[in-house]
Parts: C-alpha cells; sequence; structure tokens
C-alpha cells in the first residue's frame, strides 16, 4: 500500500550495482564515479534536468540533508514507477552519510525505511519507520508505510491499528484508502469499494499520483467481485492521467491476459521491457499470440532472474515463479520459487501463484500456508477460490 508515487522519469544514471562478467564474478569498479551503464534519456526532457541540479546540490554539499532527501525520494519514485530497483542503489548511496539511529532527521530515517521495504527488508524498514515516529508521532508517511508492510506480511489487525493511527493525522481520503485497503483483502472488498470510490468522488483537489495508487486499488477490488466494466473503468481512469507508474501496468495487463485480450496488452507495455514485471506481461501476451518476440522476452527474462540471484537478489520471485511456470513449464521449479518468496510476502497475488505452482506440481501440501491465508482472511476472489478446489481435490 503505497500512497506516494510520483510519475516515472528516464534518465542518464551512474550504475552502482556491479555488473557480472562472463565468468559469473562480479565486477567491482575501484572508482566510484565509472559508468557501468547508461539508462536511456529523452532530450530535453525537464525530469531529467530536475534530476541533474540535485544531482549536483549533493555533490556540492553531500552533508546536507534536505538535498539528500530530496535526491533518494526522487530516485525512489523513478523505482516505483519504472521498476527499476538500481535507482534505490542510487538513493541508499545518497543517503549514506546519515545513519540509522534516533539523531539522523526524521525524512532520511523514512527514506530509509522505504527503500528497506523496496529490497524486501522489511524488519528494517519497520524499525526505522518506528525511530521516525518517535521523534514525529504525526509522520503520516511513515504510518502508512508501516501499514503497507503488515498488508504484505498479512498482519491485518495490525494493520488496521496503523490505519486507525493514521486517522489521527492524515486527511479523510488516505485514512480511507487505508482502512478500505485492509477491509477489501479481508471480505469485504464490495463495501471497501463503495466506501473509497464514495470518498475520492468528495475530493477534487487530489494529487494526481495519488489518484492512480487509489483508482488502481478500486479496480483490484471491482475485478475480484467480478464487475468487470467497473474495474475496466478504473483501469482506464488511471491510465488516463498519463502517469507512469508500474503496478498500475502490470495490474491492468494481468486483467486483460485474463479477459483473453492479449493483443491489448502489447501496445499498452510498448516501451516498457526494462522492467521485470511488465516484461513478464509483455511474453505471456507475446506467447499467447504467437509473435516472433515471445522467446525472445522470455529469454531477458530468465537471464534477469540469473543476473539477479548471482547478486543474491530476490526482489521478484514471485514473478520468477510464474515465469517458471507460465513460460518455462518448470512446476517443482516455480513452486521452489513460489514458496520461498511466500515466507516473507504474503499478499494476495502471492498466494496465488503458490496455490497453482503446488496445483501443476500437484503437491497440495506446499500451498498448504496459502490455503489457510485463504479460509482465514475471507479473501474474495473467484480465480483464488476455483484454483484452491481443484488443488484440494488431487489426491494425495
Amino acid at each position: 500500500m503505497i500512497f506516494h508515487r510520483a510519475p516515472g522519469l528516464v534518465l542518464l544514471a551512474a550504475a552502482l550495482l556491479a555488473s557480472q562478467l562472463a565468468a559469473g564474478a562480479p565486477f567491482v569498479p575501484r572508482d566510484e564515479a565509472v559508468v557501468l551503464e547508461t539508462l536511456p534519456s529523452k532530450p530535453g526532457d525537464p525530469a531529467a534536468a530536475e534530476l541533474r541540479r540535485l544531482r549536483a546540490a549533493v555533490a556540492a554539499d553531500p552533508r546536507n540533508a534536505e538535498a539528500a532527501a530530496r535526491l533518494a525520494r526522487r530516485y525512489f519514485d523513478l523505482a516505483m514507477a519504472e521498476g527499476d530497483p538500481r535507482y534505490v542503489g542510487y538513493a541508499q548511496a545518497a543517503l549514506r552519510p546519515w545513519p540509522e539511529t534516533a539523531a539522523t532527521p526524521v525524512e532520511i530515517l523514512v527514506l530509509h525505511g522505504m527503500l528497506h521495504q523496496y529490497r524486501h527488508n522489511f524488519g528494517r524498514g519497520m524499525e526505522n519507520f518506528e525511530l521516525a515516529l518517535k521523534t514525529d508521532p504525526a509522520n503520516s508517511e511513515a504510518r502508512a508505510w508501516r501499514a503497507a508492510i503488515l498488508m504484505v506480511q498479512a498482519d491485518y489487525p495490525a494493520a488496521r491499528r496503523e490505519c486507525a493511527l493514521l486517522a489521527e493525522n492524515a486527511t479523510e481520503l488516505h485514512a480511507t484508502a487505508c482502512t478500505t485497503y485492509v477491509e477489501a483483502t479481508t471480505g469485504n472488498a464490495r463495501a471497501a469499494h463503495e466506501r473509497l470510490a464514495a470518498a475520492l468522488a468528495r475530493r477534487t483537489d487530489v494529487d494526481p499520483d495519488f489518484r492512480v495508487w487509489i483508482v488502481t486499488r478500486l479496480a483490484e477490488m471491482a475485478w475480484r467481485i467480478g464487475d468487470l466494466a467497473a474495474a475496466e473503468r478504473h483501469f482506464r481512469q488511471g491510465i488516463a492521467l498519463g502517469i507512469d507508474d508500474n503496478f498500475l501496468l502490470a495490474a491492468y495487463a494481468d486483467f486483460l491476459l485474463e479477459q483473453g485480450r492479449a493483443a491489448e496488452v502489447m501496445p499498452l507495455l510498448k516501451g516498457w521491457a526494462r522492467s521485470d514485471t511488465l516484461l513478464l506481461r509483455l511474453a505471456l501476451a507475446a506467447r499467447t499470440l504467437k509473435l516472433a518476440e515471445g522467446e525472445k522476452y522470455a529469454r531477458t527474462l530468465g537471464e534477469r532472474f540469473a543476473d539477479a540471484a548471482l547478486r543474491g537478489e530476490k526482489l521478484h520471485q514471485q514473478e520468477e515463479a510464474r515465469y517458471l511456470l507460465d513460460l518455462r513449464g518448470d512446476a517443482p521449479a516455480a513452486l521452489a520459487a513460489a514458496s520461498e518468496n511466500y515466507r516473507t510476502q504474503r499478499e494476495p497475488r502471492d498466494a496465488l501463484i503458490l496455490i497453482e505452482a503446488a496445483l501443476a506440481a500437484r503437491d497440495p501440501a506446499a500451498a498448504a500456508p496459502a490455503l489457510q491465508w485463504l479460509e482465514s482472511s475471507g479473501f474474495e476472489d473467484r480465480r483464488f477460490r476455483e484454483a484452491a478446489v481443484r488443488l484440494k481435490a488431487l489426491k494425495p
């Protein structure tokens, strides 16, 4: 549950992550100024110029906390919008002078927490948000991120408590967005959809980035309860805002794929192959349409997962499990990836790939945690329920 999103920016940046040599050993440059990779940028892009100014301000005064926070936040926005984790490395480098202690400015602590949660280091993220809240109990951003992590961990009672605390200092719309997100995951999707839609309708001054987050959640809720027309409408509202948002694009692509509309996924995600999550959807759509580039997409995706494994990164295990299951037909490997992923991430889509992989591998016991979550949460979704019924019907 992420309340702060910004338009995606495509910029020139020096890569801070190690690239892999042919032998598989990581290359670590001696000079941090060495450019390992150049990311694409649009000539004359004002956002690129803004980032150059932010980087110059930090270079001129590396101990300026406000300048570093602005640069780190912009990089984080890029990572969220583009689905590119390299920007998180740039953000962490900008914050390096400030330790994760109570003496560090609140804004920096919140950013440390955001970056840790992006890398799935949820414990460290929660610690930073807690430190920030001790200094500034009214900090709504830290509170919202705590609720977000608790939702990822499927700790719904704790997430509700965070939402209640958030309501003490946030706007009505932010508080409603928090509580309805929990409600929609715990058996009250229709009522949650109505409440959130009504709260959004009462506001005319909603930040476009926040509006994208809301309409994406509304689309998911409507899809979940089988109101496909409403889901389509919400997705299109989000797309019409013209804001790059990796999660919106992935969710809409999944919706289109399920509706047998793979041909619409290709233009939707054109130019987004740099994002692992969106490249997966491109590969799935291309395979469905029997397009020649489908195998190229799948091969590139496999190479990226292999490179991430060499770096010790496990940021997209859910997508890797789906890749192994749907594109490579390797049910045992998919089940292994989905099981490992579910140990740290227990959102609905994490449960679904675990159930589907267990079904393909004919191993119901492996999906027991996801099946238990499905029953205890009250989560409403026909796809989940049908897959669970098929899995339970398998003979040991």
